[in-house]
C-alpha cells in the first residue's frame, strides 16, 4: 500500500531511515484507527501542488509551434486524452512533460496549502497524510515527490507521504482531492471525498451530499469541525 521512494535512500540515510520512516507513518495511522484523531488525507497534484500551471509553462516552453489548451478551456481530469483531442500526436507530447527530469520537484505550490497543511498538522486530535498517486513512469516521479515534500514542508513530513495507485485502499476521514472520481478496489472507501476545485472540474456540477472546497483560501477549517461532530 505504501511505496517508500528511493528519496531516503539517495539522501544517504539507508535502509534504517527506511524502516523509521514506515515505523512512524504505522503509528501515526494506528493512533487515529483508535478513534482518538481524525484523519484528514490530502492529494498532492492539482491541490498542494499546482500541476496545471506546471505542465502549461513547460509544454509551451517545448513546443512553442504546436497548438495548447489555456487552464480556462480546461475540461477532464487528464490533460493528456484534451491535447489528443486537439491533435493525437499532442497525447503523446502532453504526457512526455510529466515524465521528464525535474517537472514534478519544481511545481509552484498552491496558494495557501503548504499553510494549511502545516496548520493542520499542528492540530490537536488531528492526522494529516499526504495521500498521492506517481505515474507510472516511475523513474523521477516517486523521487521528485519526496523531494517536493521536504522542499516546502520539511523533513519531517516525509513520514505523512502515502504513495499510492488505488487511493481507496487508505482509510482516512477525509480525502481532499481534486479528481472528480476516484474509485479502486474497495467500492465504498472509509473517506470522504472534499473535491477541491480545479481548472478542469470548476465547471462540474455536484450531488447535494458531495462538497467542495473551493481554495485553501476556503473555509477548510469548517470541513474537519464537521466530520468531528
Amino acid at each position: 500500500m505504501f511505496l517508500l521512494s528511493s528519496a531516503t535512500r539517495q539522501s544517504g540515510r539507508g535502509e534504517t531511515s527506511l524502516r523509521y520512516m514506515l515505523h512512524r507513518i504505522c503509528l501515526k495511522m494506528s493512533s487515529s484507527a483508535s478513534g482518538k484523531a481524525l484523519r484528514v488525507l490530502v492529494d498532492m497534484d492539482g491541490v498542494l501542488a499546482d500541476f496545471e500551471g506546471g505542465f502549461l509553462r513547460k509544454y509551451r516552453s517545448r513546443y512553442p509551434e504546436e497548438p495548447f489548451i489555456t487552464l480556462d478551456d480546461r475540461r477532464g481530469f487528464w490533460v493528456s486524452t484534451q491535447y489528443g483531442r486537439l491533435r493525437s500526436d499532442l497525447c503523446e507530447k502532453a504526457t512526455s512533460i510529466w515524465e521528464s527530469k525535474d517537472f514534478f520537484i519544481e511545481l509552484d505550490p498552491l496558494p495557501g496549502g503548504v499553510e494549511a497543511i502545516k496548520e493542520i498538522a499542528k492540530m490537536d486530535n488531528t492526522d494529516v497524510f499526504i495521500c498521492t498517486s506517481p505515474i507510472k513512469h516511475y523513474k523521477n516521479c516517486p523521487y521528485e515527490k519526496y523531494a517536493w515534500v521536504e522542499k516546502y514542508l520539511g523533513h519531517d513530513f516525509l513520514e505523512r507521504v502515502i504513495l499510492t495507485r488505488d487511493k481507496t485502499l487508505i482509510t482516512g476521514d477525509i480525502l481532499i482531492d481534486d479528481k472528480p472520481d476516484i474509485i479502486g478496489v474497495e467500492p465504498k472507501p472509509t473517506w470522504e471525498h472534499i473535491l477541491f476545485t480545479a481548472c478542469h472540474n470548476k465547471h462540474l456540477s455536484i450531488s447535494s451530499s458531495q462538497r467542495r472546497l473551493l481554495s485553501w483560501n476556503d473555509d477548510w477549517r469548517s470541513i474537519l469541525t464537521s466530520k468531528r461532530q
